[in-house]
């Protein structure tokens, strides 16, 4: 008799968060876990321990590609700015590069649609937003040090103000599925991203 073929972790994760991410932590059942991963309930609980579980650990690995992005622009530019800028550009063009439909970020969606049972999914989301925030704000405070960014700028408030625009960019393009105005948008907020070298606030 043929054996079983060993689950591969990442590839189902990388199902299982495209699966929570499309319906929601409360919609997805354990039946849609299956046939995303082609595993058994028993297999399915062995590997993650509970549908909680897998979603935090999906939430985490959200998290971390969207962190890993950015960090690899960071190092391979010589400008933060720069870096920056193409990484919100990327947000109106990622439904070319992917037949996956362009969705809103998963850690807002995950931070509106939790309920009062799963505070934790909330709060979890919650922090990574924060800790988003807080890569960004880093991301600002850099490029005063480098000189790109005049010290009359608060990098606090440009972090505010960029997380913002690209929810708003994420939002629009879940709502038209991907489309040249989302395009628009990502292009605008990195031009006004590079812009800010221009000069300082008025």
């Amino acid at each position: 008799m043929q054996r079983a073929k060993p689950y591969d972790r990442d590839e189902a994760l990388k199902a299982a968060q495209d699966l929570f991410w499309r319906k929601g932590y409360h919609a997805t059942s354990l039946k849609d876990l299956e046939v995303a991963l082609h595993m058994k309930p028993g297999s399915i609980y062995a590997a993650f321990q509970s549908k909680h579980a897998l979603y935090l650990t999906c939430l985490e690995r959200y998290f971390d590609e969207t962190v890993n992005d950015l960090t690899a622009r960071l190092e391979a530019s010589n400008s933060v700015l720069e870096a920056l800028a193409g990484f919100v550009r990327a947000f109106g063009k990622e439904h070319l590069a992917s037949e996956t439909p362009v969705r809103v970020c998963m850690l807002v969606k995950t931070a509106l649609d939790a309920t009062e049972d799963e505070p934790e999914l909330r709060d979890r989301a919650q922090a990574y937003l924060l800790n988003m925030r807080e890569a960004f704000e880093a991301c600002f405070r850099k490029a005063q040090q480098a000189g790109e960014l005049s010290t009359d700028h608060d990098p606090a408030q440009l972090a505010v103000n960029l997380q913002a625009d690209i929810t708003a960019i994420r939002i629009e393009a879940h709502q038209t599925g991907g489309s040249i105005t989302t395009a628009w948008l990502a292009n605008r907020k990195a031009q006004d991203v590079l812009a800010l070298r221009q000069g300082p606030a008025h």
